[in-house]
């Protein structure tokens, strides 16, 4: 199979940071679109398969939905485990694919696809970087990740101001600012608090979208400042933030003392440029797949929440299995004479 060239840009942690740069383009037996945890788990199975491997995400951390909005949620319904942080999950995914080195070209999106002449698949980037594979799996949950801006105090990103929490040491010590109501807010509270000098949750309604239970613990905690009805109108400060301006209806405006805010708004989703690629939809939202999970364009297949079929389950557990069926259907489409069926990973020497 063909080996993978160009620049293999690694995750130096299993929360996904990205090193390194762009040196060439690359060519890879397999694209999987999407880092979320059907597609790292792809990444193991193509490489098992002996195929060589580059996943593409427009997210800049592997992990997906999972490490964007509630990393350090218990999930409980991924087998073999009877609870597992969305954090613990990715990282033994990376952990799992490590071993056939794949190739991670994160925070850069898929934009065009192009057929060759031989049936290779030519995938434009959004940094202007191409990817040449002999098949395509997209596992993109259900599309491309956009955080929701903060309405305030937008140029401070990156100097205080954060969408997502990938790794909590800049927090330890902080005054912490948290704004939002949904899950990956609350999720945010009770992680940092530990680790945070203070927290303060601001939340624009007097509902929460939240798990009910956690929301609970967030409002019961000693040392947890809750305001609601309340939004950030401001930021200020020099190099970082160091101050937050928050109104609340009915009772004006406070300033909050604080060096990080993060901005848990929500995510929009959407397919973005591959809605360009000639796939058959579903709902103008998911891609339609057989039972070998393949789409309607030959040799590219999908896997995970963003497919749609008669009867489909969208779990991660259900992911996992789809995406081993389109690797291995992928790699008897890159050589027709392959066995679809590998064996059992028992049966392999490691």
């Amino acid at each position: 199979m063909t080996e993978a060239t160009g620049d293999v840009t690694g995750a130096s942690e299993a929360t996904g940071d990205v090193t390194g740069s762009r040196e060439a383009d690359s060519r890879v037996d397999v694209l999987i679109i999407g880092a979320g945890p059907v597609g790292l788990f792809g990444a193991y199975y193509a490489g098992a398969r002996g195929l060589s491997v580059a996943v593409v995400d427009s997210l800049s951390q592997l992990g997906g939905q999972i490490t964007a909005m509630y990393p350090e949620k218990e999930i409980y319904d991924v087998a073999g485990f009877p609870a597992v942080t969305g954090r613990k999950l990715v990282a033994d995914l990376v952990e799992q694919a490590r071993q056939y080195d794949p190739m991670y070209l994160l925070g850069r999106e898929a934009q065009t696809h192009e057929v060759t002449t031989d049936g290779r698949h030519h995938v434009g980037l959004s940094d202007g970087s191409t990817v040449d594979a002999g098949a395509v799996v997209i596992t993109g949950g259900i599309g491309t990740f956009t955080p929701r801006a903060l309405p305030a105090g937008e140029d401070y990103l990156g100097r205080g101001l954060d969408y997502f929490v990938p790794d909590s040491a800049p927090f330890h010590d902080a005054n912490v600012v948290v704004v939002g109501g949904g899950d990956s807010a609350i999720d945010w509270c009770l992680m940092l608090q530990p680790i945070a000098r203070s927290i303060t949750l601001v939340h624009r309604r007097d509902k929460f979208r939240a798990h009910q239970a956690s929301v609970d613990k967030v409002l019961a905690h000693p040392e947890i400042a809750v305001m609601i009805n309340a939004q950030v109108t401001g930021l200020d400060g020099g190099a970082g933030i160091e101050k937050a301006i928050v109104e609340t209806k009915g009772a004006g405006t406070d300033v909050l003392e604080c060096e990080r805010v993060v901005a848990a708004l929500g995510f929009t989703a959407n397919l973005g440029p591959l809605r360009d690629w000639g796939l058959e939809l579903h709902d103008n939202r998911h891609l339609v797949v057989d039972s070998a999970m393949r789409t309607n364009v030959p040799g590219v297949f999908s896997a995970g929440d963003i497919t749609d079929y008669d009867g489909k389950v969208r779990l991660i557990a259900v992911g996992f299995g789809e995406v081993a069926t389109a690797v291995n259907n992928a790699a008897v489409h890159l050589d027709p004479d392959a066995m679809l069926f590998p064996g059992h990973s028992t049966d392999n020497p490691h």
